[in-house]
């Protein structure tokens, strides 16, 4: 009888969970991503993804946006320093945008990674939750 109870327990947690922390599905993740990268992003990145050569480093066709973990570390703590992206050096800092939400991360990662010539896996916010949570605590 207890064994009943506890896969009838789990079964109403596991359950009432999606209803209390909804998942976005991937279209939902990009439409609210591309929001967040006009309002946040583009102003350096450009519409387009493409940066401006020399002074801001492109989000389009890029392998740096490969490390989910430093993105997300770029995002939460900023890009100071040269980097090299696409063969090519930048050295303009990138201010930390850790004003955003897990979930606004989520959407901006997943949109940058899934544009512009980038085929890399959505982001999940489990995976931001825990870079958070090390970098800023």
């Amino acid at each position: 009888m207890f064994k009943v109870f506890l896969l009838v327990s789990g079964i109403i947690i596991f359950g009432t969970s999606f209803t209390i922390f909804p998942a976005k599905n991937l279209a939902k993740n990009l439409k609210d991503g591309k929001e967040v990268y006009i309002q946040y992003c583009q102003n350096c990145h450009m519409e387009n993804g493409e940066g401006l050569e020399g002074v801001y480093p492109p989000v389009a066709k890029t392998n740096y946006l490969k490390n989910t973990k430093k993105i997300i570390e770029v995002i939460l703590k900023g890009q100071f320093g040269e980097v090299t992206v696409n063969g090519k050096k930048y050295n303009t800092d990138m201010p930390a945008q850790d004003y955003l939400t897990d979930e606004q991360i989520v959407d901006v990662l997943t949109y940058i990674r899934s544009n512009w010539g980038n085929k890399y896996p959505a982001v999940t916010t489990a995976q931001v939750m825990a870079e958070r949570k090390k970098l800023l605590n």
